[in-house]
This record gives structure tokens, sequence and C-alpha cells, in this order.
């Protein structure tokens, strides 16, 4: 899902979530909200802050947008983590990461990256990365190379659906969602340029949810076109994997990010790659969540090119709470 820390007076431990009150919604909530959406205004933006700037040996900075935004998008410190290490690792691709949110991402300083070399064997490499911000950790980052090599294939085969073009855009969606309700936060979100373009098979009435199980499908993309690095496209791709995921949690139980009072927190983010592909070509993530318990969801996600290859696998663990009535 889309993250931003939160830290206010009706959840006073910093998360990374995000609480969004039912049909009053003041200006510091609509912040929030805009943080569970891809904390950049558009691609190229988006690929900016990706360059990271090189300070020393293993040490890297990274900035955020100053868009208003009261905490840093967790899919933008995944995404930059990531290239981080990548820059540490020469003839091996990343093929998998694994990512805890510690504390809150502040928007008005930059991201200082740490990179600890851990291991540089023959086919394997190991990288750590560790995001800190006035001086701790905020996020922690492992990431796993390998070689180029062959071997056995197969894959899930990928579950039908319509084809993108045949979707409505998630702006036509809001503009549906205006004709209907005068709600802040629909108006809120319209004004939101995003880098990343998404459209929702299985989409979920904002307004009027009802439980929704079994698989979520949702076609994304970049939202215009990328160079031939594959760094950039697997970090595009990671950036991207962490908006929506959380969803698949409490669309079975009947709920939305704007008519509920939700307390949300990405706990973790994990990513296998298994093939390259291009993410400003229409990808299909398909989500789902097995099980919800002890205020945290379980979810899963598999990316799958429009042809039908397989390309990752995600999974997270999120803190999913609704704020009591006091």
């Amino acid at each position: 899902m889309g993250i931003c820390l939160l830290r206010g007076p009706f959840h006073p431990a910093p998360v990374w979530g995000f609480r969004i009150p039912s049909w009053s919604i003041s200006l510091a909530s609509l912040g929030e909200l805009a943080c569970y959406f891809p904390g950049v205004q558009n691609l190229a933006g988006l690929l900016e802050r990706l360059d990271l700037e090189l300070l020393d040996r293993d040490l890297f900075r990274g900035f955020s947008p100053h868009d208003g935004r009261p905490r840093i998008f967790g899919g933008l410190v995944a995404a930059q983590s990531l290239i981080a290490a990548c820059r540490t690792v020469e003839g091996r691709v990343a093929h998998s990461l694994h990512g805890y949110f510690l504390r809150e991402g502040d928007t008005s300083v930059p991201v200082l990256y740490h990179v600890d070399r851990i291991r540089d064997g023959r086919s394997f490499a190991t990288r750590r990365v560790v995001a800190k911000q006035h001086g701790k950790a905020i996020f922690n980052l492992s990431v796993s190379f390998q070689a180029p090599e062959d071997g056995l294939e197969h894959q899930a085969n990928m579950p039908q659906a319509p084809p993108p073009e045949t979707i409505p855009t998630n702006v036509e969606r809001l503009r549906a969602y205006k004709e209907r309700a005068d709600h802040p936060a629909i108006d809120f979100l319209l004004k939101l340029d995003r880098p990343i373009e998404r459209r929702e098979v299985d989409h979920v009435d904002l307004l009027d949810p009802k439980p929704q199980s079994g698989i979520h499908r949702t076609w994304f993309r970049a939202a215009g076109t990328l160079d031939d690095d594959p760094v950039m496209h697997q970090a595009v791709l990671a950036y991207a994997s962490d908006y929506g995921l959380l969803e698949a949690s409490f669309t079975q139980h009947g709920h939305s990010f704007l008519t509920d009072e939700l307390i949300l927190a990405s706990l973790d983010h994990a990513i296998w790659f298994h093939r390259s592909c291009r993410a400003d070509e229409w990808l299909l993530y398909v989500t789902d969540s097995p099980r919800t318990a002890g205020g945290r969801g379980l979810n899963f996600g598999r990316i799958y090119s429009q042809n039908g290859a397989l390309v990752a696998s995600v999974a997270q663990e999120g803190l999913m709470r609704i704020r009591k009535p006091r």
C-alpha cells in the first residue's frame, strides 16, 4: 500500500500508516491521506528522487518531494534503498529484498542510506541498507543479488483479466465519486498527479464498500517512458508494489480508506524478482490476504507482465486497526 508515517493526537506512537476520519476530514488528515498515495507528483519527479547522491563509499543521500505531505511515502524509501544497494554491486541482479519500516520519515530533511557489503560470493552477493534521518534508522533493507544463470522453471498462471484499456482510470473513478457525494477527500485526490497509472479490475466502492474476498486485480505501469536501465525498472516496480497491497486485508471486512476511520501501518515489505520486466508497460498486480488476526493483516501479491509471465512476488504484513469511538 501507499504508506506514510502518522504521529498525532489520535495515535501517539509513530507508525508507517494513515488515519482518515469518516466524512469529516481536517487539513492535517488530508495531508496524511496524501501519504497513502505515491509521494511524487509525476514520473520525472520520481526518477529525479531515485537519482541518489553519492557522498562517500557506500553512503548515499536521497530526497523526498516537498509537496506538503507530512511524512515520506514508504515505497519511495524502499526504492531508494534498493538503488543504493544496486550501486555497490556489479555483474549481479537483485532477486529478492526484505525490508522493515522502523520510524517515521521526515519530508523536510534528506535520507542517508548506509550500505553494508555483507557478502560477495561467486554467484550471490548480499547487501544491507539502513536508511537514517536525525541519526536514527527509519528503514532497514536486506537485498540479495545473483549472477544470471539458467535453471528449471514453472510459475502460477496469471488469472484472467480484461485488458487495461477497457478499465476506467483512477481519475475517472474519482470523478464519478464526486458526482455522488461532496466528500473533501475526493476533491483533494483529484488534484494529485501520480507517477504510476493504475486501473483496478476488482474495484471496491470507496463510498459504500462491501466485503470483498478473493483476489484483487489491478493493472499498473509507470506514467511515462523509462530508459533501458534494468535497475530503474526494478526500483519503479518496488515503488509501485507498496501502493494498495494492504487493501487486500481490510476490503475483505467491508472497509475502505475513505468511509472508515482506519489506522493502517505497513510493518514490512518483501519482493522476489523472478525475471526482468519493463515497469513502463502494463503489469497485472494480483493481491490477496489469507489471514488477519491480532490487529495485523498478511498480504501477498503476484505481478504479471501482460503476456502472462510472473515477474515478481510480493509479501507484506501490516497493522490494521479501526479507531474506537471516544
